[in-house]
Formats: C-alpha cells, sequence, structure tokens
C-alpha cells in the first residue's frame, strides 16, 4: 500500500526547503512528547488553521445547546478536579456537527459527527474535543491536514471526491478501524440525540496526593443509539438540509431534554508502559475486559441558544482547557491540538476570542494578556512578572502536575510497536464481533457504494486490498459488489474506466 515516491516531486516547506517526512512529528524519542521546534509540523497547523474564513475549518456545519454537568459517583480517588467532586454541579455547553461539510452543508452525510463539551468550573473552563466514535483516522498530527483536505474539495473543479478519499485512507492503514466505523451504521446517526460522544484521546488524571491515571472520556446516550440508514439520509439531506440541528432545537424547546451518562476507563499509569495496545494510539480502543468503564455523571441539555452567532457559531473548544487534576498524555494527535485549536480560534475569532461571553470562564481571571484587536476587558499594571508591585503570581512555583517522563533523540518515526499494535484487528473485531449480520450487510452495500462513485481503478485496487486485510470475507463482498455494479469481471482490470477521477 505504500505510495510511488520515485515519480513524486519532494515535499518543501514554503520557503522551498525539502522535509524529512510526511508522516511523522519530531519527538523525544519514539513514544516521547512533539518538540516545538518542529518547525515544518507548526508550519503546517498554522497556515491550516487560517486557509478558511470566517467559518471553521473542519467541523463548520453543526449546532448546540446549554445545560449542566453533575457528578453522580466518587471519583475523587482519581482527580482532585473539582468539577468531578462529589455533588460537583456546572454550566455546560455541548457543540454537535459534521466533520467535511461547510455551514450549508446537509447534517446527513456520511461523516463523523463532533461531540465537544465545555463545562464552566470554578477552577475554569474545561473543554472536551470529541468525536461520536471513540478512534480516529490518524495517529499522527502530520498528517492531520491532508487528511482534512481528502475529505473536502478538489483544486479543478471544487466537488468533493470518493476517489481522493480512498486515496488517502488507503495510503493510510491507520484509518480501518475508524474507516470500518464511518462505512457502518455510526456513520450517520440518527440524530444527536441518539448517538454517544467520546474524548477518543487519551487524558491524564492526578488525585489530590499526585498519584496519576489514564482516562478515556466515553458520554453514553440515554435516549438509545439509533442509525438512519443511507438511503434515509440521502433522502432527508435534500429534504431537509438542517435535519439534525432542528431535531435538537425542538426537543429541547419542548421540554424533551436530552442527557448523556459519563463513564470512564481508568488506566493505573504504570499499566501504560507494558500495556499490549500502545495506549496513546488515537487509531486504538482500550477493550472493556480489561478496563470497564466506571459511571461519573450526567451531562443534561435544558437550554437553546437565543443567538446562535454569538453563542454557537462563536463558541470556541479548545483541548488545552484543563483545570488542576486533568491533564494532556503522550498521544501526539492531542499534544498538537493542545496548539492548533487554540490558534484557529485566533485566526478566525481574533486573538481575545475569550472576551466573547460564550468562551469567558465563570471565574475569576488573573492573565498578563494585552491589548490586540477585539479587546474589550481592562487591564492594569503591573503588565509583566515577575514583579513586586502586585500582580498576579503562579501558584505552583515547582513545576506542573500532570507531566510524564521522556527522553531520547529527536526523531521523526511511529509509535514503538507493542504486542497487539496493528491496523486491522480492531476493525476486524468490531466487524466479526460487534455487527450482527444485518448491519454487516449495510456496511458492504455502504461501501460498495461509496466506491463505485467515481473511485479511479488503482485506488479501487488498493480498497479491495484494504478491506481484506480487514475482514477476508468482507473484503470479498465488497469487491465482488463493486465488480457487479460496474459491469462484472468482464471488466477487470479496467473495472473503472467508466468513472475517472472526479466523476
Amino acid at each position: 500500500m505504500a505510495s510511488d515516491k520515485t515519480s513524486s516531486p519532494p515535499t518543501t516547506t514554503d520557503a522551498g526547503i525539502p522535509v524529512p517526512s510526511d508522516e511523522h512529528s519530531l519527538t523525544i524519542g519514539r513514544d516521547g512528547p512533539i518538540v516545538l521546534n518542529d518547525h515544518y509540523l507548526l508550519e503546517q497547523m498554522a497556515n491550516f488553521n487560517r486557509e478558511r474564513i470566517p467559518e471553521r475549518q473542519p467541523h463548520a456545519k453543526g449546532s448546540g445547546a446549554f445545560g449542566y454537568f453533575e457528578v453522580t459517583s466518587d471519583v475523587s480517588q482519581y482527580t482532585k478536579a473539582k468539577v468531578f467532586q462529589p455533588g460537583a454541579k456546572c454550566d455546560a455547553l455541548v457543540r454537535f456537527s459534521t466533520v467535511a461539510g461547510e455551514r450549508g452543508s446537509p447534517d446527513t452525510w456520511r461523516d463523523p459527527r463532533g461531540f465537544s463539551v465545555k463545562i464552566y468550573t470554578e477552577e475554569g473552563n474545561f473543554d472536551m474535543v470529541g468525536n461520536n466514535t471513540p478512534v480516529f483516522f490518524i495517529r499522527d498530527p502530520l498528517k492531520f491536514q491532508h487528511f482534512i483536505r481528502s475529505q473536502k474539495r478538489r483544486a479543478d473543479n471544487g466537488l468533493r471526491d470518493h476517489d481522493m478519499q480512498w486515496d488517502f485512507w488507503t495510503l493510510s492503514p491507520e484509518s480501518a478501524h475508524q474507516v470500518a466505523i464511518l462505512m457502518g451504521d455510526r456513520g450517520i446517526p440518527k440524530t444527536w440525540r441518539e448517538m454517544n460522544g467520546y474524548s477518543s484521546h487519551t487524558y491524564m488524571l492526578i488525585n489530590a496526593q499526585g498519584q496519576k491515571f489514564w482516562v478515556k472520556f466515553h458520554w453514553k446516550t440515554d435516549q438509545g443509539n439509533d442509525f438512519l440508514t443511507q438511503d434515509e439520509a440521502d433522502r432527508l439531506a435534500g429534504a431537509d438540509g438542517d435535519y439534525h440541528r432542528r431535531d435538537l432545537f425542538n426537543a429541547i424547546r419542548d421540554g424533551d431534554y436530552p442527557s448523556w451518562t459519563l463513564q470512564w476507563q481508568i488506566m493505573p499509569y504504570e499499566d501504560a508502559k507494558t500495556y499490549r495496545i500502545n495506549p496513546f494510539d488515537l487509531t486504538k480502543v482500550w477493550p472493556h475486559a480489561d478496563y470497564p468503564p466506571i459511571e461519573v455523571g450526567k451531562l443534561v441539555l435544558d437550554r437553546n441558544p437565543t443567538d446562535f452567532h454569538t453563542e454557537i457559531e462563536q463558541a470556541a473548544f479548545e483541548p488545552n482547557n484543563m483545570v488542576p487534576g486533568i491533564g494532556l498524555s503522550p498521544d501526539k494527535m492531542l499534544l498538537a491540538r493542545g496548539f492548533s485549536y487554540a490558534d484557529a480560534h485566533r485566526a478566525r475569532l481574533g486573538v481575545n476570542y475569550k472576551h466573547i461571553p460564550v468562551n469567558k470562564p465563570k471565574c475569576p481571571v488573573h492573565s498578563y494578556s494585552k491589548d490586540g484587536e477585539m479587546r474589550t476587558e481592562n487591564v492594569s499594571d503591573p503588565v509583566y512578572a515577575p514583579n513586586s508591585y502586585g500582580g498576579p503570581a503562579a501558584q505552583d512555583p515547582g513545576g506542573e502536575a500532570g507531566l510524564w517522563y521522556a527522553d531520547g533523540d529527536m526523531v521523526r518515526e511511529a509509535y514503538t510497536l507493542r504486542e497487539d499494535d496493528d491496523d486491522f484487528s480492531q476493525a476486524r473485531n468490531l466487524i466479526r464481533n460487534v455487527m450482527d449480520e444485518s448491519a454487516r450487510a449495510r456496511l458492504v452495500n455502504n461501501v460498495v457504494g461509496h466506491l463505485c462513485d467515481g473511485v479511479s481503478e488503482k485506488v479501487l485496487l488498493r480498497a479491495f486490498e484494504y478491506w481484506r486485510n480487514i475482514d477476508e470475507e468482507t473484503g470479498r463482498k465488497i469487491e465482488q459488489g463493486v465488480r457487479d455494479t460496474l459491469g462484472g469481471e468482464s471488466k477487470a482490470p479496467g473495472l473503472a474506466s467508466a468513472k475517472s477521477i472526479g466523476g
């Protein structure tokens, strides 16, 4: 599945300098954190964040609502965060979205759904930027911009193109688990109310004694999961492109408040060093048999926005918004998003976007941020630190708690492989052991329909191999379905000759 690099020009920076890798960020050791002097990664992320003004780059089409989060269990043994202490209750905002579509695109396209949560705590805003799937397509942020572009529109005709989608996916086998989910029933939820949300990323928890744990967030819908078939979704795309937005607004308006139960998967800190799966790989899940989910609390949405632009369109979620007791992890995608999301908001909304009421913390702010476009909060001297005039001072001069040990040479390499770190086995388990026979049949039909819409011959052949690697029987059915649709075996190998790139 490797791309043909011999006939391709070398990738360069915008200054024309050859880059060392298209796939791997610069880290301290293979499993260590990303370094700030990875100038090419920063250039890629910063340029990507400024490609489109003013709508969001991914997740442009969406909506949301307000409500509250309330703790229902005692999880204080895992975190000192006040938002997760017994009985705590905080205001919350949730935004749901599609990934690839623009602001005017239909709600019912086959696409992952964003599931972003902002909780206004007494220690500052806690944001969880997630999706309705527990995994993602890639594990290194250097590929993120390329992935999103492959799902959006071509340069020549401005059309979305299945060929470039499958070209990227089949050249990125780590996408298999997410693609299997996307092409199955969860690829088009019936409503936002009837889907789960996940952090997907692994986070760190720190308790009052300084003990550390790794955690994954699961927001399990209390309405029950449900989905739309491809035919139903296609009909709704033409009949009501705002179907999901309308459903959420009307349900809350009528007093039918949706809710989700927050569950955590907790991994002891030391387990991560030897666990058979890399626990920080965004393309993998932790089997529930190894780390059973525990209940934490309840999220309820009970208030609609009154001004969509100021309360939803200008809402800014960012995974670097973490309160004491919660930290990042060695997940390379999460580390990069800690920069990228905030930078995207600066580009889209202005450097003082946190002065917008929907983003403003509901606790005192003592910051040295100063001036800039659209500044609305007064500052006072002193405007520098350290100072001897009573300005704010850091309360933890000895360092932060949410850190981990890392060392090694600076390298551009993939994560160190562990015993069960392959790209296809979790997708195979999903198809064989989670989906029933009817769900598998719908998966095959969805993939066949997608592949028969403008996918070129060379990409089709890689797609057949991709699905056989996931599951031999599913791959065989997909290949047969495509060949039957495009004219049968007699057209092989030119089976896609009538469906050239661009449709």
